[in-house]
């Protein structure tokens, strides 16, 4: 156990979340952590929102509800507020799990040379109840490799904790032209300074809702901005030619017989970082499977 916290910044950004809005709150101060910055900007909703906020706005560092030009813009007004050594958001329908905050922070005091983490991806369903995805074994491991090759998953944003040095070095804002996938501009421009860790710890929850969900209603718009970014990036850094070969080794991949060294030569051509597990003679370690 670390002696010293670091203080942690999450920002919520919300707009007429008060169905959820609670839970998402208690998960944060529930959490117990004593040197947190909890900041919430609300888009001036009209639904009880704000009587929500005003209800712990004690526990607040800062909190407002006004009329904004949506989640993104709101989310820079929330950063350009903060001042924790480590930094997170958490949308107004997600939800952490129990001591994730101290866990981010004895990943980062440990592990001096990880700038930034995302959780095992976990999911809720409309009502609060957790839950997995059964998934392929490297596939919550992440690297610049696999984000441009897009493969149909996704980084969990909820899940994700990085170090204000990696923030300021990525030039420390939100892009704001992408409405939807201003999330995945971020990841992109992380990478270009260091590699994503993930780790076995669950640290945070994506809320599947049946209403009014961007991510799901607006997909097909989602990934438009999506590939228009994996353009920009491959022109940026004159990947292209690396990632043909990577695409192409990953085909002939698929010709190794057993699984289990089909996965591992696989990871190895997208370059997958080692993986943040529980051991139990040496508690937090690096695990490559």
């Amino acid at each position: 156990m670390i002696t010293t916290l670091p203080k942690i910044t999450i920002v919520t950004p919300s707009y007429n979340q008060g169905k959820y809005l609670e839970d998402t709150i208690l998960s944060v101060l529930e959490q117990g952590y004593p040197n947190l910055e909890y900041i919430i900007i609300d888009g001036g909703s009209t639904d009880e929102s704000v009587s929500i906020i005003k209800k712990y706005e004690r526990q607040l560092a800062y909190w407002v509800s006004e009329k904004d030009e949506g989640l993104y813009h709101g989310l820079q007004k929330g950063f350009d507020k903060a001042s924790g050594e480590i930094m997170a958001w958490l949308n107004a329908d997600d939800m952490y799990h129990k001591k994730s905050l101290f866990r981010a922070a004895e990943i980062f005091a440990k592990f001096e040379d990880v700038h930034w983490i995302m959780g095992s991806n976990t999911y809720f369903d409309e009502s609060g109840h957790p839950f997995l995805y059964d998934d392929l074994p490297f596939s919550q491991r992440w690297s610049a490799y696999r984000l441009r090759l897009f493969d149909g998953n996704f980084i969990q944003q909820e899940s994700v904790f990085w170090r204000r040095g990696l923030w300021e070095k990525a030039g420390g804002f939100i892009d704001q032209h992408y409405s939807l996938a201003a999330d995945f501009e971020l990841w992109l421009r992380f990478f270009r300074y260091e590699k994503l860790h993930t780790t076995s710890f669950m640290l945070a929850g994506f809320r599947f809702r049946n209403e009014n969900q961007k991510s799901f209603h607006q997909r097909n718009e989602y990934i438009a901005q999506l590939n228009l970014l994996l353009e920009r990036e491959k022109k940026e850094d004159g990947s292209f030619v690396k990632l043909t070969i990577r695409h192409q080794l990953l085909h002939l991949a698929k010709l190794i017989p057993k699984r289990k060294w089909r996965m591992r030569v696989r990871a190895k051509i997208l370059n997958l970082p080692p993986k943040i597990v529980f051991d139990r003679q040496h508690g937090m370690i690096f695990e490559k499977r």
